[in-house]
């Protein structure tokens, strides 16, 4: 059970480090903002569970 919520804090990490990431791309490089989404998208599956 530690290990599974050990997972999910670092899940969600990574999503809203990815998130950020792909915010500011959007901002500065808005032709490459699409590069981060698949991490953004499966971190925030997983950190929810469903994956």
């Amino acid at each position: 059970m530690a290990e599974k919520q050990e997972n999910n804090k670092r899940n969600w990490l990574i999503f809203i480090v990815s998130t950020l990431v792909t915010v500011l791309l959007l901002i500065y490089f808005p032709a490459w903002f699409w590069v981060p989404l698949p991490f953004v998208l499966t971190y925030l599956t997983m950190a929810f569970g469903a994956m």
